[in-house]
Parts: C-alpha cells; structure tokens; sequence
C-alpha cells in the first residue's frame, strides 16, 4: 500500500495538499515498539514531507498529560497514545476524531484487526483509535532455574504452583528473584495486574449496585497472596517497578518468573536478553474459579478533535498500523520484533508463526479475555484490568498507591484494603455510582 495517496476521493486529494510543511506533535509510551517506531518514522517523513515531533513518557506520565490536555481541548498534540480504557469513553465525549478515512480504505483493511481489539477502540461500529499493538498477560519464566527446582511449568499453571515455583527458583545469594511482578502505582501499572490477577480469585471491583468490595474475602486473599509471595520471592523495591523495570530485571536473568504484557515476548527473548534461549511461556494463572488473570489491551493511536492536522495525523497512523508497516519492522529487526496482537493476518503468517514461539500463546490470551463478564460474579462494568467508567482512572490510582504502600511496608494489607474501601465507597458516591 502506498503512502499517498492511500486513501480515496476528496481525503486523498485534501492529504496531497496538506502533506507538505506540516508538522505533527505525537505523544507516546516508551515502551520498545514505540521506540522502534519513532527510529523508522524517518521514512514516513521522507516520502510525506511531513515532520514529527515526539514526545516520549513513561506511561504514567503518558496518561496524565494526554488526559489533561484532551479534557481541557489543550491542543498540544495531533496523535496520542491511548489503550483500551481511554478510547471508548473519550469518543462517547466527543474527544476524538472517527478514522473514517482508515475505514474506508480497502487496503488498510479494517477487517483484519483482531475483533477483540477492534471491538474495544470503536463506539457503534466507528473506530476510534487504531491498535497500534494489542496485548494480554501471560508468565515468561526460565526453563533452566525451572529445571533446576526440580519443576516443570504447565501450560495453563495454578496460582498455587506460581508461588510453589517462585520460591523454589529464589536464589538471592546470586541476585535471582524468583517473580517479577508490577509494584509501581499507578491505575495501568500495578492496578492493571492486581485487578486481572483478582478476577481469578473471584473478586471484583464493585457488586452489582456499584458498591466496592475491598472489604470482602476475595479482595484479601488477592492482595495477602501478591504482598507473600513478593515478599518471598520478589526484587527488592519493587513498588517501584512497572513493566520497563520488570522487563530490565528479566533480560539481565533477575527474575525466574515474570507475569506480565505479552508483548514483553519478544524483548525477553531478543537480542538485548541475556537469557533470550531459555525463555519459556504459559497462560495466565487461575485460582481454581474458571478465570484466569489475564487483561486486554491495545496501546493505539488516536486523534484529539482539538488537532489542527487531522489528515496528516490520520495518514501518519495508516503508516504506522498498517500491514506494511508490519513488514518494514520484519525487515529490519525480524518477523518476530514486529507489534504484536493486532491483525488476523499476521497470525495466519508463516514466517512469524515460525520466528515467533510465543505467537499462539498471545493470540489465545487474547481471544480468552472476557471484557463483558471480567470476573466469576456478576458485575455492573465492561473491563478486564479497568473498569469502563470515567472515574476509574482516578480512583484506581489512588488504591494502587496504597497498595504500592503495603508492598513497600508502609501499612498492612488490611489497613490498604480498608482505606480502599473508604477512599472507593467516598469517591462512588460523589459521583452518583451510589445513592
């Protein structure tokens, strides 16, 4: 597919005429596909004319100045990165631009997106971001130490063998932890693992008044298992960690196990990992309830309707989701560094099933994922690590505080549970969740 015109009628004609002497300003995570991306962008501005100007964050950071500056109509930049959370409640609010001109266009290929991801970036069949990589979670562990705990990791592992297993591959003498997990506060850094890992222990976010269930077994069993088996075979300062710190620790061979992004595979089985060929992978941990813990997410791109540039900032996310796009990574870094998570195709693909090991591993992560039911009981919220209302980000950032807390030893896990009941119920009821 062709860079222009690669859409069709006045779009195309309307994308040839602004395409010169324009810049756009694109904010992003610095996770290493978007790295990867910005390094090939070069490309793009050649055969447009049109200049970038990045701004690169760590996810944290990320979500905060992308929020504030779309929720005030700031206009700071023409392409943001947004996930799964983000894109329907923002487009609900007008805040986002329709890819109309990606949709119409047949070879871009709207139909080849993963139904998953592309269910969750449209409103009433309307894509509003364009998955730019889609992800769940899985455990990455090393078959060696494994091997040497005289275990062997199932395909489909329970809660309990995680912690029989990471304590037994523990060797802290020889600075080797036995998991890695997120500890980092934050509503999609440690919020995101502890909620999936809570729905496999049959807790929930709010019943079905909207009422929170930090005060219930379920919810202690989740954080009192997390805050044990980190304790027992966990990195030292790991409140501190999120998915970079995590991923860092498992490339160096720090971590026997680490359950995290399915993106994460191709990085700890790269070039930069020091233990890239003992790299093993299986599902997403149960607890014995019928799910798993295990999220859904797509970081994607997506146009604030404050943009001034909305052509060329939707010719520049054809660019960078397109199939092409997939291929020029493979070409220059191999089938198996290309985003994943995406598109059907790539997974019909012969030569990344054959580069990638980990291919059907994410792709049945994914597909397992249940947004519309997140947890064994019944809940009044659409969202597997998040739930789908405006509030949460808020809200879940202040409980991933204090549960980063606990992890550092600043309170207990009762004392965080019961201020996020607190902190939770008082929030609620602000906002007319609860009457």
């Amino acid at each position: 597919m062709k860079l222009t015109p690669i859409l069709v009628g006045a779009f195309t004609l309307a994308l040839a005429a602004s395409a010169s002497a324009q810049t756009l300003t694109i904010a992003t995570v610095n996770n290493g596909d978007m790295i990867r991306m910005q390094g090939l962008s070069t490309a793009f501005t050649e055969e447009t004319g049109i200049e970038l100007n990045w701004v690169v964050l760590e996810e944290n950071t990320l979500r905060q100045n992308v929020t504030t500056d779309i929720a005030t109509n700031g206009g700071q930049y023409d392409v943001m990165t947004i996930g799964t959370y983000e894109a329907p409640i923002w487009a609900k609010q007008g805040w986002l631009a329709p890819l109309d001109g990606l949709s119409a266009d047949a070879d871009y290929d709207v139909d080849d997106l993963l139904p998953a991801i592309r269910d969750g970036l449209s409103v009433d069949g309307k894509l509003y971001a364009a998955p730019f990589y889609g992800e769940s979670s899985m455990v990455m562990y090393r078959k060696d130490l494994m091997e040497k705990a005289g275990l062997t990791m199932p395909d489909a592992p329970t809660w309990e063998f995680i912690g029989e297993a990471a304590r037994a591959m523990t060797d802290r003498d020889n600075d080797i932890n036995g998991i890695c997990l997120r500890g980092k506060a934050g509503w999609g850094e440690n919020m995101a693992f502890l909620t999936a890992m809570s729905n496999s222990f049959g807790a929930r976010w709010f019943d079905e008044t909207w009422t929170p269930q930090f005060n219930t077994p379920e919810w202690k069993n989740t954080l009192d298992t997390y805050l044990s088996l980190m304790a027992d075979a966990g990195p030292s300062g790991a409140s501190s960690n999120g998915f970079n710190e995590n991923l860092t620790l498992f490339q160096q061979g720090k971590c026997g196990m680490w359950i995290d992004a399915t993106v994460a595979a191709s990085f700890v089985t790269g070039a930069d990992s020091t233990v890239a060929d003992q790299v093993g992978f299986a599902l997403a941990p149960d607890n014995g309830l019928g799910k798993r813990g295990n999220w859904l997410w797509a970081w994607s791109l997506a146009i604030p309707n404050s943009s001034q540039n909305k052509e060329a900032a939707e010719q520049f996310i054809d660019w960078a989701t397109n199939k092409e796009y997939l291929a020029t990574v493979a070409a220059a870094e191999g089938w198996a560094n290309v985003p994943p998570g995406t598109r059907t195709s790539l997974y019909e693909n012969a030569e990344y099933q054959a580069a990638a090991p980990f291919a059907k591993m994410t792709l049945d992560s994914i597909n397992a994922a249940n947004p519309s039911e997140p947890t064994v009981q019944p809940v009044p919220y659409v969202g597997v690590q998040f739930v789908a209302i405006p509030e949460f980000a808020g809200i879940a950032t202040n409980v991933g505080q204090l549960f980063s807390a606990a992890l550092a030893g600043q309170m207990s896990a009762d004392d965080a549970l019961a201020q996020a009941q607190d902190a939770t119920t008082r929030d609620m009821t602000r906002a007319g969740y609860i009457k």
